[in-house]
């Protein structure tokens, strides 16, 4: 079992050595390049390949991304009572409670510990947080160009989702020159967003240590909590059961970081979640695919 759990975190440890090695040596990496070109490219392609190669019960996958938006519903309540209660600004809190790493983190722990299943099952999760993500995480953070329904319209990653939603409703195949491109492209998702983690591990600072584990055990132990709730309340079982689990329990997403910089909405608190809460999962992660498989 142990061995089991190692060969699943191996791969997500090596991916984030070598980004963190990487900036560590000085050489030059734009995070902001890599993250728009995963999030615009990668993620959409990886997304298409999948769906168009796995089976998968289009139930299943309504289930989950469900279970995301509730899941997100409930972190959203404590993302908005808990700052308030101790103080702090809520608009700078709130999305890291709702918006955890379920990108770079998570779809590879999921596609290690569940294969191409867990993988499509965790694209559903990832689908739609990414859709809420970029316009309600800038406003929060203080921008005023999120765009709305706009800036939504401008995602590849809506259009990748609206073609994976056919494939699976209609039981579709994309074509074979299309198929080998699209998964040619989304396989630099993954590792493209663990080395860009490692990365951003090395180059974050922080700086009120105290602060960022308590938001961080928040976040993780929070997020489970309401993972366990929302498979409880959907009777999950299986794969569906653990992606939910792995995918809610997540450590805070490096984007929610990248927004409270640009607009100055306590960057440093954010950074200090963004690591501490990557650095638990570190230990979280494999005590509960432990529980999990």
């Amino acid at each position: 079992m142990l061995y089991d759990i190692f060969s699943i975190m191996a791969p997500v440890l090596a991916c984030a050595a070598i980004g963190f090695g990487w900036a560590r040596s000085g050489h030059g990496f734009d995070p902001d390049f890599i993250s728009r070109l995963v999030l615009n490219i990668g993620a959409p392609c990886l997304m298409l390949s999948v769906m168009s190669s796995v089976e998968l019960d289009m139930q299943a996958f309504q289930r989950t991304a469900l279970a995301c938006v509730l899941i997100a519903a409930l972190m959203a309540l404590a993302g908005s009572l808990i700052p308030r209660w101790l103080g702090h600004d809520v608009r700078a809190f709130l999305p890291s409670f709702m918006f955890p790493n379920v990108g770079n983190m998570g779809l590879p722990v999921c596609f290690l510990a569940f294969g191409q299943e867990g993988l499509a099952l965790a694209l559903a999760f990832f689908m739609v947080l990414s859709l809420a993500h970029f316009p309600v995480g800038i406003l929060m953070a203080g921008g005023k160009q999120a765009g709305g329904a706009a800036g939504l319209l401008k995602m590849p990653i809506l259009y990748a989702v609206i073609i994976a939603l056919s494939l699976l409703w209609f039981d579709w195949q994309l074509p074979a020159p299309v198929f080998n491109s699209v998964q040619l492209l989304g396989g630099m998702a993954i590792p493209l967003m663990l080395i860009t983690l490692g990365v951003s591990l090395q180059r974050l600072q922080v700086r009120q240590w105290r602060q960022a584990l308590i938001y961080s055990g928040l976040r993780i132990g929070g997020g489970l909590l309401a993972g366990l709730l929302v498979v409880w309340l959907l009777d999950l079982q299986g794969a569906e059961r653990g992606v939910v689990l792995l995918q809610a329990a997540m450590p805070v997403a490096v984007f929610n970081f990248l927004f409270a910089e640009r607009y100055q909405r306590e960057p440093q608190a954010v950074a200090g979640m963004v690591v501490m809460s990557t650095l638990m999962s570190f230990a979280t992660v494999p005590l509960l695919l432990f529980w999990l498989i």
